[in-house]
């Protein structure tokens, strides 16, 4: 795929005004360029770093329009993008990650059978529509399995593990609402480790260091980078990474979620943007997701990727904030605050990172510190 090239003076739209957007836009400004960020909501924590904002939903045709006249290369910072918006922007040449991404993204289905052509190995699965289909991905999965929604969700909503019979009835709640599931066996795995990259137009991959997440209530409590996994694991995942960006072409950065188990992987998510998991390169890495996902839209060249040693970053849900933030100075963080207007319980507020050489002496100090809880 052939990319125009832009440098500094040129404005980058972005769709979605959230965190990532927010850290986005932050990375090109330091760039020097100019920032339109489309959101419905007036100082979003993009907006507050962007240039110019357009108030207006996603798919507002209008919104869509004048954010194409008004800029030179447009992104978005989540997958959930109106699909014919997208398609539009890809065929005025504004979209370089183009729409594909988003099409097999949104759709879990989609997503499973586009791993399955790239050859790499996914958990046991099937697609249901009704309850006889349902009783009968049961029959050939078996239990446990998880019921998930094949469009929306995340942090866990739109899905449900079955541990036997006796929970079948929430499947079938959840098939009555959606009317299209995706059954999948569960992977009692050792880790799930995810790994960010960013593929440009000439289809180069810069890999950022495989990490490993940690969750809590179905939501990423903690990234530790690099994974504690085998160099024989993390070359697997790297090259599957590669078989999945070159089938779907990816441009930008891209994430991928990976369960660990023993010396074997299984893709679970795919992210058609930089993740949340990825945070940790702003300060860990010499170049971050951020900015070479700026980078790859913008036709520049790729800075290869050079890792301090060890990381831990911490996501702050509300409830954590104000604990986290009065023991900060009991050791060196770096921390962000997102910019979001109402403190809420579970909702990502900011995340803080730190940053040492060595990732089992970095753990045990702020265990010892009581600084993550385990």
């Amino acid at each position: 795929m052939q990319i125009n090239r832009y440098l500094y003076g040129a404005t980058i739209g972005i769709i979605g005004g959230g965190q990532l957007g927010r850290m986005m836009a932050t990375a090109a400004k330091h760039m020097g360029y100019r920032i339109i960020v489309l959101d419905p909501t007036p100082d979003c924590p993009t907006a507050q770093v962007a240039d110019e904002q357009i108030v207006a939903a996603y798919d507002e045709e209008h919104a869509i329009t004048q954010l194409s006249e008004k800029c030179d290369v447009i992104t978005y910072e989540f997958e959930n993008v109106d699909l014919p918006a997208a398609r539009f922007l890809e065929k005025k040449g504004l979209l370089p990650q183009g729409a594909e991404s988003l099409a097999i993204t949104q759709d879990r289905e989609k997503e499973k059978s586009t791993i399955v052509k790239s050859n790499q190995r996914v958990a046991p699965y099937a697609i249901i529509h009704t309850e006889k289909e349902l009783d009968q991905a049961l029959a050939d999965i078996g239990y446990p399995c998880v019921v998930k929604t094949c469009r929306g969700g995340y942090d866990g909503k739109g899905q449900v593990k079955l541990q036997g019979e006796k929970d079948r009835a929430e499947a079938i709640e959840l098939l009555y609402q959606q009317e299209r599931l995706i059954v999948e066996q569960w992977i009692p795995f050792d880790k799930e480790i995810s790994i960010v990259f960013t593929r440009f137009a000439n289809g180069e991959i810069c890999f950022f260091p495989v990490a490993e997440n940690i969750h809590r209530d179905h939501i990423l409590y903690m990234t530790v980078a690099p994974a504690s996994v085998s160099p024989e694991l993390t070359q697997e995942a790297k090259e599957a990474a590669r078989a999945i960006a070159e089938t779907i072409g990816v441009i930008g950065t891209f994430t991928i979620e990976m369960f660990a188990k023993g010396d074997e992987i299984y893709m679970n998510e795919l992210a058609p943007r930089p993740h949340n998991s990825g945070h940790y390169t702003i300060e860990a890495c010499n170049v971050s997701q951020f900015e070479q996902h700026i980078r790859a839209i913008c036709g520049l060249t790729p800075i290869p990727v050079y890792f301090h040693g060890a990381s831990i970053m911490i996501n702050l849900l509300g409830e954590d904030v104000a604990p986290y933030l009065k023991q900060m100075d009991d050791y060196p963080t770096h921390f962000h605050m997102y910019g979001k207007a109402a403190n809420k319980p579970k909702r990502k507020m900011g995340h803080i990172t730190y940053i040492g050489e060595d990732i089992n002496t970095l753990y045990d100090t702020l265990v010892n510190k009581e600084l993550i809880k385990i």
